[in-house]
C-alpha cells in the first residue's frame, strides 16, 4: 500500500480497472492514482519509490488490461491533465484531454487541421503515444513540441526531432511520459470545420459500431491494405470467443457483447491473427495494447 502526504488528487488501493477502459473488462490496480493537476502528478512522482512500476491510462481506449490486474501504479490522466489553452500560434492541450475535445475547441476558435481528432476514442496523451490517426489525419503532422515528465517529476519540453514517429508508432526518451502537446493549425472557417466534425462524426457512426464496450480499432492497417478488409475476406465477421465478437459492422473491432472477460478478448484477437496469417499469409500488428500480469 502506497502513501504519499500532502497529495491533491485520489489514491486508491486495489481498484478495479473496468470501469476505466473501453472493452470495460480487466482486473484491479495495486494502487491508482488521480492527480489532481500536473503539479499533483509531479509531487506524487517525486516521492515515489523509483522500483514501483507505472502504467498510464487516460480513456482506456486501445487498452485491453488482463484479468489478472495490474501490479504497482495505474495513473488516470482523463480528467486530471484536462487544461487547453491558446497563444494564437499554438494549442496546449495536456495529455487527459479527449481528443474529441481538442477537435471542437480548435473549431471553435476558428482553426482548420484537427477535425479528424474528434473521430479519435481517446485523449491526447494516447494520441501522442502510438500517433493515432483517421479518415486521413495523423496527430503528430500537427504537434510542434511535447511536454513530458520523468520518475522524479522533472517535467521537459521538447522538439519533435527528439523522436520517432512512424504509423501508429513512436519512439521516446526512456523513463519519460507525454503529459502535454503544443499543436500548431492554420486559420480556418469556424462553421466548416464544425461542419467537418460533424460528417466526420456521422461518418463514424455509419461504418464503427459506435455505441458498444469496444477499444477502437484492434490491428494496424497492413501497408496497402486493410485490416478489416482481410478479417472479413476470411469469414470472421460474427467471429466469438466467449463474450467477445468481431463486430459485424465493422471487422477491425471487437465488441464486448456479453460480459467478455479480458481473457476472451484476447484469445478472440489471437485467433483473428493466426487465421488471416493462414488464409493470406498477411501478419496483422495489434493497435491495441495488451497490459497486466501475465
Amino acid at each position: 500500500m502506497i502513501a504519499i502526504e500532502g497529495l491533491r488528487g485520489t489514491l486508491l488501493n486495489n481498484e478495479s480497472l473496468a470501469g476505466y477502459t473501453s472493452w470495460r473488462t480487466g482486473g484491479v490496480a495495486d494502487n491508482l492514482f488521480i492527480p489532481a493537476d500536473l503539479d499533483d502528478l509531479s509531487h506524487f512522482l517525486r516521492h515515489l519509490s523509483a522500483d514501483v512500476p507505472l502504467t498510464w491510462l487516460g480513456l482506456g481506449s486501445n487498452t485491453l488490461i488482463r484479468d489478472t490486474g495490474v501490479e504497482g501504479v495505474v495513473i488516470i490522466t482523463q480528467g486530471a491533465l484536462s487544461q487547453l489553452t491558446t497563444d494564437h500560434t499554438t494549442i496546449r492541450a495536456e495529455a487527459g484531454v479527449a481528443s474529441a475535445q481538442l477537435a471542437r475547441y480548435t473549431a471553435r476558435l476558428g482553426c482548420a487541421g484537427l477535425e479528424f481528432l474528434a473521430g479519435i476514442p481517446g485523449t491526447v496523451g494516447g494520441a501522442l503515444a502510438m500517433n493515432a490517426g483517421c479518415f486521413g489525419g495523423e496527430t503528430w503532422r500537427f504537434v510542434q513540441s511535447v511536454e513530458t515528465i520523468n520518475r522524479r517529476g522533472e517535467i521537459k519540453i521538447r522538439p519533435i526531432t527528439d523522436f520517432e514517429v512512424g504509423y501508429r508508432h513512436v519512439v521516446k526518451p526512456d523513463g519519460e511520459w507525454f503529459v502535454a502537446g503544443h499543436f500548431s493549425f492554420v486559420p480556418g472557417d469556424k462553421e466548416k470545420s464544425l461542419s467537418n466534425i460533424r460528417e466526420l462524426l456521422e461518418r463514424r457512426s455509419n461504418t464503427q459500431p459506435t455505441g458498444t464496450a469496444n477499444c477502437g480499432s484492434v490491428f494496424r492497417n497492413p501497408p496497402g491494405d486493410f485490416a478489416g478488409r482481410l478479417i472479413e475476406e476470411c469469414g470472421l465477421k460474427g467471429k466469438q470467443v466467449g463474450g467477445a465478437r468481431v463486430s459485424e459492422k465493422h471487422a477491425n473491432f471487437i465488441i464486448n457483447e456479453n460480459n467478455a472477460t479480458s481473457a476472451d478478448i484476447e484469445a478472440l484477437i489471437a485467433e483473428v491473427s493466426a487465421t488471416v496469417l493462414k488464409q493470406t499469409g498477411v501478419r496483422l500488428m495489434p493497435e491495441v495494447c495488451i497490459i497486466g500480469r501475465t
